[in-house]
């Protein structure tokens, strides 16, 4: 599932790619995938321009010219493809929103969804959301401050999106071992010193990330270099039985709260 870094690489290159463009044509196939009627769907966007793009937790906003917005949750399985009918992939489009040369298609929106909201419903739909953890009002004292009164697993509080938002299974595993700690440790069993280490791994996996266009390896156009450039550079996510590159010891899969995780138990403690 997508998560901070991935909607945030989308967010920047799709803002700079349809930033002032006008839709010209809506085409729906699954309408479970929106949350009014087609028809109306289509009346709200049909001639609105985007005027910006933003990214709230793991969600990204489309701002509309006409006021309303646009809140997209990829889910699991979920993304977007920027171009034509000759080079998009030969998958089903739920949603497809045309321009003046080119297409965004939404992809594999099977749990995902892609909904029309005026701003109070909007603000609504994201009042219970945790703080963004790179944004700059969330330093390392408001981060000991938010975690004093937690009692939860380390991997279980990070991907809470009422705790801190846009953190998944991926990066809460990264950070764990960037932290060099174990994902299920109790919350209230961490020492001030290791806090200080989980924010800094916290900033640091996430910025890299982000850097290197998140880790989800469909291209979001044709060309495009950027998307699922850190997928080489998971160092336990998905690399069970393999080497840590730290203590050499073999990375192990388990799953806490259902939720499939990797660490190393040579290093991690």
């Amino acid at each position: 599932m997508p998560e901070l870094p991935e909607m945030e690489t989308y967010k920047q290159q799709l803002h700079a790619i349809l930033a002032g463009k006008r839709i010209i044509q809506t085409e729906i196939q699954r309408e479970k995938s929106i949350n009014v009627t087609a028809d109306l769907f289509k009346q709200e966007l049909n001639g609105a321009v985007i005027v910006k793009i933003e990214r709230r937790a793991k969600h990204l906003i489309f701002h509309l010219s006409t006021g309303k917005f646009l809140l997209l949750h990829l889910m699991l399985g979920g993304w977007m493809y920027v171009g034509n009918d000759q080079d998009a992939p030969n998958r089903t489009k739920q949603i497809t929103l045309t321009f003046d040369s080119i297409k965004l298609y939404f992809i594999g929106l099977r749990l995902g969804y892609l909904h029309l909201h005026n701003k109070q419903t909007l603000e609504d739909e994201l009042a219970d959301l945790g703080p963004e953890p790179l944004q700059g009002n969330f330093n390392r004292e408001a981060f000991q401050q938010l975690l004093e009164a937690r009692r939860g697993m380390l991997k279980t509080t990070l991907v809470n999106q009422h705790v801190i938002a846009g953190i998944g299974n991926c990066y809460s595993d990264e950070i764990c071992y960037e932290a060099y700690l174990l994902p299920d440790r109790g919350m209230d069993m961490l020492s001030e010193e290791e806090k200080d280490k989980l924010y800094s791994a916290m900033v640091s996996v996430l910025t890299n990330a982000t850097q290197l266009g998140g880790y989800m390896e469909n291209p979001l156009f044709q060309g495009d270099q950027l998307t699922g450039g850190y997928n080489d550079h998971c160092l336990v996510y998905d690399r069970e039985g393999m080497e840590c590159n730290r203590c050499h010891s073999k990375i192990v899969k388990t799953e806490i709260s259902s939720r499939k995780t990797f660490f190393c138990p040579g290093c991690q403690k």
